[in-house]
């Protein structure tokens, strides 16, 4: 397992903090993503029902550059939640997104409860495919704490 650098909480907390920008809803997570290129320059950011009520953070992160951009190949992305293995509100999930996109590193902060899903393999498709997923557990709740409107457990 990948330690996560001191610069990956950083960008993690700007994440969180886009996080809670998110229109709340009753069936869906509230999330943020930072994208970073290689340089440590932010590339790209987005969160939840930032542009409709379907978005994803990383799908809207993603989608304010350029097919193909090179920028990806280096770059990570910073998201509170682990990206999405299964999706109903669009074609593709946050998880084909990211590998289509060819970015080669993702840093997370909490894994998907089975609220939504039964079984979110985010995570491990990612990681199956060759990129370095990296998770930062010890701000799971920072991350958690723009959820408040959803029944998380204990």
């Amino acid at each position: 397992m990948t330690r996560p650098t001191p610069v990956d909480y950083e960008w993690m907390r700007v994440a969180i903090r886009l996080a809670h920008q998110c229109p709340p809803s009753p069936g869906a997570f509230s999330v943020g993503a930072v994208i970073v290129d290689q340089n440590g320059e932010e590339v790209s950011r987005g969160y939840s029902r930032e542009t409709d009520g379907h978005v994803h953070a990383e799908e809207s992160a993603l989608a304010k550059l350029a097919r193909g951009d090179p920028r990806l190949r280096t770059a990570t992305i910073y998201s509170t939640l682990e990206p999405c293995s299964q999706r109903k509100s669009r074609p593709r999930t946050c998880t084909q997104l990211i590998l289509a996109a060819g970015v080669p590193r993702v840093v997370m902060a909490w894994r998907e409860p089975s609220l939504f899903v039964a079984d979110c393999r985010g995570y491990e498709l990612l990681a199956d495919a060759g990129v370095v997923v990296v998770e930062i557990p010890d701000l799971a709740h920072e991350a958690q704490a723009p959820n408040t409107h959803l029944s998380l457990g204990p």
